[in-house]
């Protein structure tokens, strides 16, 4: 076969998948859809998961059905999703950890940058620090100077190895020299019975995840980590604020899918997402727990994941941290 016969040969095939691509995308969605929630129900990855899947069931007029499928740090139901048939209908919401896995397990079952496609980055929000009640401290400045004051003494919970509350704890402890350390639980939410009691002293945590215990004072909150003061606290200060300047950390959620997924179809679902966050009622019930609505292209989402997970690796790296 002449060089020419393959090049027309492959153009070709090319063609044929595009416009099969796009035809199915014309259908699409035409069946109830699954969207995988790799953690425990409680934490904001639970919370923004439902909101959206029930305002993409009314954008699309197709149920969409959240599963929570936790374990190991996320890694059970981004693998879950990125082995899936490639066709629209498996739908993975992920926090950081997607890419702080990436860069921190040596043996995770998945490439996420070969198996799967980022749809939409649908939100953003800052993690707050929390506190047991029995901890003597009632300020951010307190805090620090009381870890510093007892070297090795606290513990601090996270939602699981290389998730963003572990990696925001690590930062703390980059940054201040406090000598705490982790415990990872299956989930934030499984954190919170062991902080009332004291058995952990604090940890950072998703808002939605937070908020309940915080405004009871079965816990105690002292700061948030984004770029400006959460509307769900409006009287805390940012960690910044309270003594440590560019310490940020935001604790984005995007929507991704298996990497053969036909673009079409991938641009149909991300339309779609974009209308469902765009839904007044939608932003204010994510507002409610100071979870910011983004939604972005496939192309902005996929550059964005891309610059999170080199600066991700930076600090997995300079903080030496090792797989659990």
């Amino acid at each position: 076969m002449s060089i020419n016969a393959t090049v027309l040969r492959a153009a070709l095939g090319a063609a044929v998948l595009i416009g099969a691509g796009a035809a199915q995308a014309q259908d699409y969605p035409s069946r109830p859809m699954r969207l995988i929630l790799p953690y425990n129900p409680g934490g904001i990855v639970d919370y923004v998961g439902r909101t959206i899947g029930q305002g993409l069931s009314q954008a699309t007029g197709q149920s969409v059905v959240p599963e929570n499928k936790p374990g190991a740090g996320g890694i059970l139901g981004t693998h879950t999703v990125a082995t899936s048939d490639p066709d629209g209908y498996t739908l993975l919401l992920m926090d950081p950890a997607i890419v702080v896995n990436s860069a921190l397990q040596t043996d995770i079952n998945y490439d996420l940058f070969k198996d799967l496609k980022v749809v939409s980055v649908v939100s953003s929000s800052p993690l707050v620090l929390v506190t047991t009640p029995s901890l003597p401290v009632t300020s951010f400045k307190e805090f620090v100077d009381y870890s510093k004051s007892n070297p090795g003494k606290l513990n601090y919970a996270s939602a699981g190895v290389g998730t963003t509350p572990h990696l925001a704890g690590e930062l703390l402890r980059m940054r201040t020299g406090i000598d705490a350390t982790h415990v990872p639980y299956r989930g934030i939410a499984g954190s919170f019975a062991d902080l009332m009691t004291g058995k952990v002293q604090f940890s950072f945590s998703s808002i939605p995840g937070a908020k309940p215990f915080t405004d009871d004072n079965r816990l105690r909150a002292l700061a948030t980590t984004g770029g400006k003061r959460s509307p769900a606290y409006p009287d805390l200060p940012t960690v910044a604020e309270a003594g440590l300047p560019g310490y940020q950390v935001d604790l984005w959620l995007a929507v991704f899918v298996p990497s053969a997924t036909p673009d079409a179809v991938v641009t149909a679902l991300s339309a779609k997402l974009k209308q469902t966050i765009d839904d007044p009622t939608i932003k204010t019930a994510l507002a409610k727990f100071g979870v910011e609505s983004r939604g972005t292209s496939p192309a902005e989402g996929t550059s964005f994941v891309h610059a999170e997970y080199e600066m991700w690796k930076k600090v997995v790296e300079s903080a030496n941290l090792k797989q659990q």
